[in-house]
């Protein structure tokens, strides 16, 4: 989803070259350099080391999000090596202003000024090692596992590749046979093998520069960002999970029933783990392409977006062709094809747009239309997997997306904006506190709008009939909505429990895939669609684990949406039950969620986050509450069923 800070065209090798010199001039004279170490440091010095450091990233991150956006937008071996090299002086301007920082250790420095210098030890998720040479070999790992994800395919046969949009597409489909989505499941999931090596190597030059740092490992350094101790935010995540999980255990057990009715135990187990490749996903982390499988009752309040999105495409290509001068050519058509999907994706932007305007926020600059990748291009390989871009801390935003005309992709513009906005709302403050309150507020806030994309606003909007107040409409709108946000809760949890299990050394690389299945099983309850071994390199067929994305900002998301939703629909007024509440329109509510955004990371978040809730504290209740109606459904449905599986985490 949101790329850690944005990645911005580059047109030639000199923006980069200038920002390596920059880097290396930058260093100053070494003498100089000790002679401030020997002087004790005021406060004074600490206030302008971070007043320095905020003018540095003003003047050098545009630098390097060009080369890494150049990179995700049009893959060759030639911004591959860009990406590299501005990869490496970023690394190792961090690292230097880092192990500058530790001179103001013990100055009593003001509160903003100890923040940020805070903030600045935990600006990266890939901390490098002080040797350039190990810096170097880190940056390039990353930007060849980057590049493998983005241009992997499943050739067929010669002359018959797939990428990973298309044979999405055959997973997702619950209409294709078990044996054509394991087919599909396993081809994407072979192009992950060659960076298996890569893997562990990363994690070795990580783990030394998180060392140096004075974590233990890098899954403690991540676990260090949420102003309390590693070991407390641990728990907490365990907390939240325990609270959670009864939810996802019934849906499980109703989904699995479904399945087995419709396949045969040969298939489904009546009280095993699923198979993968069943539930409508890649990665079996959201399973609403199931919903016409497990649809409660049949037929009762038509909730198919896609086909209107579908149907509105093909309206588009139509009036194309219509206008088009002549008689067209193979290719022409095929140019045709590629402008009503582009149109389609600026439509479907727009809807995203106008729900954020109607609470009171700005519409997005001219810049983000010009500069936005919304569509696969024809030319070349990108990086399809969707992402917010912040490319200069001043308003040059973008999103990264290969959008086509389903549900799904609708809901990620939603949440791709909601990055956008973020980024917008804090774009006023320091660069060290441009960021979100935590990781999972970022993740959170695109999500929170998608709650009130409740059916009667579909309707509204043109892309569902109209609805009538009806408990069967009711819970089929429940188990849609559950098959995307309580099937996340365990997916959410577990890719990190993997990551920091492998960065502390408890799952060796002798068996990294053994442990990501293990994990799978345990958490999910899922099984591989074929039988995997150590030569296979599962995890890396999901960008964030070679993106080195921190994925438990995910799990958190999902928790914190739904308690800024109720929040938020307290501000607007709204009586009733909490799953009917829609803030569309309600500037009250905005002005509310905007206030809280602006605060960027300038603050605890624990402190933003009693901004709009009036609490301190996260909270899976209000996710409950949410799903109440639809809970009572699951008890009935799965009464006398034997739910549960076999290692499951009690």
């Amino acid at each position: 989803m949101f790329a850690t800070r944005g990645r911005p065209i580059i047109g030639s090798g000199a923006l980069l070259l200038s920002l390596v010199l920059c880097m290396s001039a930058c260093s100053g004279d070494k003498a100089h350099e000790q002679a401030q170490v020997r002087a004790a440091p005021t406060a004074a010095e600490a206030d302008a080391f971070v007043a320095g450091v905020n003018d540095d990233y003003r003047e050098q991150l545009p630098y390097y999000s060009a080369a890494q956006w150049a990179q995700a937008t049009y893959i060759t071996e030639d911004t591959q090596l860009l990406a590299s090299r501005a990869n490496e002086a970023w690394l190792e301007y961090l690292s230097r202003k880092v192990q500058e920082s530790k001179r103001f250790n013990d100055v009593d420095a003001s509160d903003d000024t100890e923040r940020a210098i805070l903030l600045l030890k935990l600006s990266t998720a890939n901390p490098a090692p002080s040797d350039p040479d190990k810096r170097a070999e880190l940056a390039r790992i990353l930007s060849k596992m980057e590049a493998n994800y983005g241009a992997g395919k499943w050739c067929r046969s010669e002359g018959d590749c797939l990428s990973l949009p298309a044979i999405e597409k055959i997973v997702n489909d619950p209409t294709a046979t078990p044996e054509a989505r394991a087919k599909a499941w396993l081809g994407w999931h072979e192009t992950a093998k060659p960076i298996r090596e890569d893997y562990v190597r990363f994690t070795e030059l990580v783990n030394q520069g998180a060392r140096e740092l004075g974590f233990a490992d890098l899954g403690e350094m991540w676990r260090a960002g949420y102003d309390m101790s590693p070991a407390a935010f641990e728990a907490e995540v365990e907390r939240l999970w325990q609270q959670v999980s009864p939810l996802y255990e019934a849906l499980h057990c109703h989904v699995r029933a479904k399945l087995n009715a419709r396949h045969g135990d040969a298939v489904v187990p009546k009280d095993g783990l699923i198979p993968a490749h069943l539930l409508g996903n890649m990665w079996a982390q959201q399973w609403s392409n199931i919903y016409p499988l497990v649809e409660p009752y049949p037929g009762v309040g038509s909730l198919d977006v896609t086909a209107a999105l579908k149907k509105q495409r093909d309206a588009e290509y139509k009036r194309l062709l219509a206008a088009f001068d002549g008689r067209p050519t193979p290719l022409d058509l095929a140019e045709l094809e590629h402008a009503a999907d582009a149109a389609m994706a600026v439509r479907m932007t727009r809807i995203a747009e106008d729900f954020y305007t109607s609470l009171g926020f700005p519409k997005l600059p001219e810049s983000f239309w010009e500069r936005s990748l919304l569509v696969k291009p024809r030319d070349r390989e990108v990086v399809c997997h969707a992402s917010a871009w912040d490319m200069n801390m001043q308003g040059d935003v973008r999103i990264k997306q290969c959008i086509e005309p389903d549900e799904e992709q609708l809901t990620t513009i939603h949440h791709e904006l909601g990055h956008i906005y973020y980024y917008l709302m804090y774009n006023g403050l320091p660069p060290i506190f441009q960021a979100a309150a935590h990781d999972g507020f970022h993740e959170a806030i695109g999500d929170v709008i998608t709650l009130s994309l409740t059916p009667e606003h579909l309707a509204k909007i043109g892309l569902v009939p109209p609805q009538k107040a009806d408990d069967k409409a009711l819970i089929n709108a429940q188990m849609k909505w559950a098959l995307d946000k309580i099937t996340f809760l365990p997916w959410g949890k577990l890719v990190d429990q993997w990551r920091w299990k492998v960065f502390a050394g408890e799952i060796k690389p002798a068996d990294y895939n053994a442990g990501w299945w293990d994990l799978r099983a345990r958490y999910q309850g899922v099984s591989p669609p074929v039988p995997r071994s150590e030569a296979d390199f599962d995890p890396g067929a999901k960008y964030h684990i070679p993106g080195n994305t921190p994925y438990t900002r995910y799990f958190l998301s999902f928790i914190l949406q739904f308690q800024m939703h109720k929040a938020l629909c307290a501000a607007a007024g709204h009586v009733g039950p909490l799953h009917t509440c829609n803030i569309y329109g309600n500037e009250e509510a905005g002005k509310r969620f905007m206030d809280m955004l602006a605060q960027g990371a300038s603050r605890p978040w624990q402190e933003t986050l009693e901004k709009l809730t009036g609490t301190r504290q996260m909270d899976g209740s209000a996710l409950i509450e949410y799903f109440e109606p639809l809970l009572g459904y699951l008890k009935e449905q799965n009464d006398g069923l034997s739910c549960g599986w076999d290692g499951a985490k009690r």
